[in-house]
């Protein structure tokens, strides 16, 4: 199993940055395919960005070019890096782990953190 705990969510102005973290331990996280999910009120649960065990980058168009996504095999941790922070992008993100092999997936998810962007 893997134990995933999100940080560095909090209040910010529009234009503002955050840097949200997912440390993930329990198992190898070089194997997983690692993404960041983002839920807003009324809304459904989207993907903001992954990234798989070799690098490979998949993002929203919504945030294409303001936010980063990278991941250090060594510290076991995610990273979102959020730029040019908008209004919109007020909601709660989640870490997902996920590994896929013939037959079976495993998949984990942490609690969350909680992004307003607000002036």
């Amino acid at each position: 199993q893997v134990q995933l705990a999100e940080s560095g969510g909090g209040l910010v102005q529009p234009g503002g940055s955050l840097r949200l973290s997912c440390a993930a331990s329990g198992s190898i996280f070089s194997r997983y395919v690692m993404g960041w999910y983002r839920q807003a009120p009324g809304k459904q649960r989207e993907l903001v960005a992954s990234i798989t065990t070799g690098g490979i980058i998949n993002s929203a168009d919504s945030v294409k070019g303001r936010f980063t996504i990278s991941r250090d095999n060594a510290k076991n941790t995610m990273y979102l890096q959020m730029d040019s922070l908008k209004p919109e992008d007020t909601a709660v993100y989640s870490c997902d782990a996920k590994w896929c092999r013939i037959g079976t997936c495993d998949d984990y998810w942490g609690q969350g953190t909680q992004v307003t962007v607000s002036s």
